[in-house]
């Protein structure tokens, strides 16, 4: 089925950090007068993702509240500080890491997206964006210039709803005046995208730009690399 609405994650799906994550780092400890190797901050850079993953596998309601979103992420870069050596400024440097991340300059769409969601509203079909981010994501992507590409932008910390929560896809839906059953949602995230959109309905597509442990028989839905293979997916193509 043609769908009437096609929704999109951000994070390594819409949008990949400028120039790096790593970069932004050594840019702001340079700032405060602290200088790190660049490949000597991408070395721990696992160590910050798993604080992360054991934080998000432990509750992740925190995307539910714009607090305390930003002190998971404060917690994340204050412990590549500490593991630097730098402990006494940890957290007023880690916190102004998560302050870059809020400026559009730190963030770059991926070079296939406007082609993709442009061909999908060419075809008459409504685009929008459901991501666990903070309350600066509808800004960030206005200041990106795609904000006349998405009909609607929910966030988890401003609707205080977070994926896999079905509601959250579900608002989605209402605010498009589109069944979720008529939606399609594409995301990374197998967890938070896939689950959170086929409990209510919605067709979903992981999408996996880099490597990833979730094969396409694990996900149990269509699987792309890249949105050049999107309308094939959702059978748009002549």
């Amino acid at each position: 089925m043609r769908p009437r609405a096609v929704f999109f994650d951000v994070g390594n799906t819409l949008l990949q950090p400028y120039p790096s994550v790593s970069s932004v780092c050594q840019e702001v400890l340079s700032e405060f007068g602290h200088s790190a190797d660049l490949e000597a901050i991408e070395s721990l850079m696992p160590l910050v993702d798993a604080y992360y993953e054991d934080r998000y596998r432990a509750d992740d309601t925190f995307w539910t509240d714009e607090e305390e979103t930003s002190s998971v992420w404060v917690g994340m870069y204050s412990l590549l500080c500490e593991r630097l050596g730098i402990a006494d400024q940890a957290p007023v440097i880690a916190r102004r890491v998560y302050d870059e991340f809020g400026k559009p300059g730190r963030w770059r769409p991926y070079p296939d997206v406007a082609p993709a969601v442009t061909a999908l509203r060419d075809a008459g079909i409504m685009t929008g964006i459901i991501s666990n981010w903070d309350r600066r994501l509808a800004s960030l992507i206005e200041g990106l210039g795609l904000g006349g590409m998405f009909d609607v932008v929910v966030s988890s910390a401003d609707v205080g709803l977070r994926k896999p929560d079905p509601r959250v896809f579900v608002l989605a839906c209402e605010r498009l005046g589109v069944a979720p059953e008529e939606a399609v949602h594409v995301g990374d995230h197998h967890y938070a995208d896939v689950l959170g959109a086929r409990a209510v309905g919605m067709t979903p597509v992981l999408i996996q730009r880099t490597g990833s442990d979730v094969m396409p028989a694990m996900a149990a839905c269509a699987t792309i690399r890249t949105f050049v293979e999107l309308p094939d997916v959702l059978g748009l193509e002549d």
